[in-house]
Parts: structure tokens; C-alpha cells; sequence
């Protein structure tokens, strides 16, 4: 039984292998990409597990070979990654922290009256609207970055912080319904300190890379997912904590977060792909740790087999931007 997908390249030649029940990889025949597997599914109206199970060949070593991001697109512009916050039980407390500091006043802020709105409507009656949750955009497919490869922070950056997450993975049909291809691991990378300055920077903070890992698992998100986030630094354990996700650990459904984001005609666009992060409730900005360039981002949860570990680096300071007349 295939239950996930990798992208892989070897010898310069992109392919794709499944993940079985027992974690053995096997070849997929003609397959040079998720995407275009997705793409002949769809076209022979068959599940992307059968036709990986169909095409699958000769047992893989995983370690033998470069790991690639379980998505991409011909053309980055046409992939679309962006995210939602405050969804998770207990994901207002770091932020609000954040929040009431900067204001030195114990009003409710708005992001716990956001987190409150998706306590009480974020798990709306099946068929039934939901609230909307707080929506951000991180940028194209050029922001992905393959396994293992540097997590950048730019050179104006307050901070480069961790966020492990779970992100959706769709590609939108010809006739304009998205289609969700399945799950990944992710670390979604933000600048909180940033963020801290005014929540309503939070979408400045945002405009930053994001890793995902290799394994796109395939069908429906487990109800209850624990991990582990955490930071090394100089080859030891700076920061670690377990971190929850899935539905059970959710103010929302994540139903609720595809409709209010798929609900706008802009991305409904037939061809184009989506990465979109569902949030989480742990940081280690959270617990005053500051992270350092070489420090590496580790997130590991069940049932995904793989980790995604990415370290952290900063940009050359390029000074300010400049713009020309025509």
C-alpha cells in the first residue's frame, strides 16, 4: 500500500519514487515529477496512490540519491505558498505575549480575539462557513528550498525563527476546483522579532522562505499528530519541543482554512499549484531563544518518515532598494 511520495534526482535525471506501509521506496516508472503524476491521474480519473502502486518498480535508496521538495512547478510564478495563524490550540499564547508587550497594556489584543473567533466557528457543521482565519502570503515557488539546503534570512531581518507546520499541497483543475494532492512536513519561517514590532507587520514578516520536506503523504491528515521542533547548534540540542497538529489539536477544520482560502477567484487559477500552511502553536521565539546563522532547524512528526533540516544563514546586505525611471 503507497501511502506518500518523493521527488528525487539522480545523475542529473529527475523521478519519483512511493513509500510503502514498511517505509521501502520503489521507483515509479515514467514519472519525473508529483506534478505530472498528479497531472495523469486526474486525466485517467484514478487516486495518485493507485497509479503510484501501478508504476511502482525496484526498491530505491533514499540515501543514494539528492531529495527534492515533494512540489514544484515548471514555472515559479505559478505556485502560490501562503498560510494561516492562530489555528491551533494554544497558538494565541506566543503571540499574544508578543503582542501585549509591544503595547504595555492588558486589553484583549487582536490576535486572541482572532484565536477566540476560531474557538467558537472554526469547526463550522460540514457544508456550513466556518469563520475565517488570519490569512498570510510568504511568496512563489521560488521561495521553496530543497531538503537541507539553507533557510535564509535577508540581511534586514529582525530574526529567522522556526514554524513547524503541516502545509497542504493542491493543484487547481481545469475546470478551476483545487485538488488536494496530499500533506508535508514543513518548517514555515517567519521573523517574530519583526512581527513583535506591530502585528501589523506580521505581513512583512512573512515574506521569507519555507522548507517543506521531501514526503508528500497521500489521503487524509491523521486527526492527531505529535512531533518534535527543535534548534542544534554546534552539533548539540539548543531548543526542543514536542508540537501538535492535525484536527483534534486545531481551532479549525482544516475544510474551513481550504474554503476561505480557495474561495477567492485569483486562486482559482487552472494550471497553478498551492502550498498552504495550516499554523502551529510552538515556537521557540516563544521561549526568548535567539537563533544564531549555522544554528539548524530540525521538525520531525509522525506519520511522516523523512525530517525536514534546514540550517539557518543570512543574506550579504544588498543596502537600499532602488528603483529607476523610465
Amino acid at each position: 500500500m503507497i501511502r506518500s511520495l518523493v521527488q528525487y534526482s539522480a545523475d542529473g535525471t529527475r523521478s519519483v519514487a512511493a513509500l510503502d506501509a514498511d517505509g521501502a521506496a520503489h521507483r515509479l516508472a515514467d514519472t519525473p515529477s508529483i506534478l505530472s503524476l498528479a497531472v495523469d491521474a486526474i486525466g485517467a480519473g484514478t487516486k495518485l496512490a493507485q497509479l503510484a502502486e501501478a508504476r511502482a518498480g525496484a526498491v530505491l535508496d533514499l540515501a543514494a540519491v539528492t531529495l527534492l521538495p515533494p512540489i514544484d512547478h515548471g514555472d515559479p510564478a505559478h505556485l502560490l505558498v501562503s498560510g494561516t495563524g492562530l489555528t491551533h490550540l494554544g497558538s494565541a499564547e506566543g503571540r499574544d505575549k508578543m503582542h501585549k508587550a509591544a503595547q504595555a497594556q492588558e486589553h484583549v489584543t487582536d490576535s486572541m480575539r482572532m484565536f477566540l473567533m476560531g474557538l467558537d466557528g472554526g469547526k463550522p457543521v460540514p457544508g456550513t462557513e466556518g469563520v475565517q482565519p488570519e490569512w498570510f502570503y510568504k511568496g512563489d515557488g521560488g521561495i521553496l528550498v530543497a531538503p537541507g539546503a539553507p533557510l535564509e534570512a535577508p540581511a534586514f531581518a529582525g530574526d529567522g525563527g522556526e514554524e513547524p507546520e503541516i502545509a497542504g499541497i493542491y493543484l487547481i483543475g481545469a475546470d478551476g476546483t483545487p485538488i488536494r494532492l496530499g500533506f508535508a512536513l514543513g518548517n514555515e519561517f517567519s521573523d517574530h522579532v519583526t512581527e513583535r514590532v506591530n502585528y501589523l507587520w506580521l505581513a512583512h514578516s512573512k515574506l521569507r522562505q519555507a522548507a517543506i520536506g521531501p514526503e508528500l503523504l497521500l489521503g487524509e491528515l491523521p486527526a492527531d499528530i505529535r512531533g518534535t521542533s527543535r534548534i542544534l547548534r554546534d552539533g548539540a540540542t539548543l531548543w526542543e519541543r514536542p508540537f501538535l497538529s492535525g484536527e483534534a489539536n486545531m481551532s479549525h477544520t482544516i475544510a474551513n482554512l481550504e474554503h476561505h482560502h480557495f474561495k477567492y477567484t485569483q486562486f482559482q487559477r487552472p494550471g497553478d499549484v498551492h502550498v498552504h500552511f495550516f499554523g502551529t502553536a510552538t515556537l521557540s521565539f516563544a521561549d526568548k531563544v535567539e537563533t544564531q546563522v549555522g544554528d539548524i532547524f530540525e521538525v520531525a512528526a509522525a506519520p511522516f518518515t523523512l525530517p525536514v533540516r534546514n540550517p539557518l544563514v543570512r543574506a550579504e546586505d544588498k543596502g537600499l532598494a532602488k528603483v529607476t525611471v523610465l
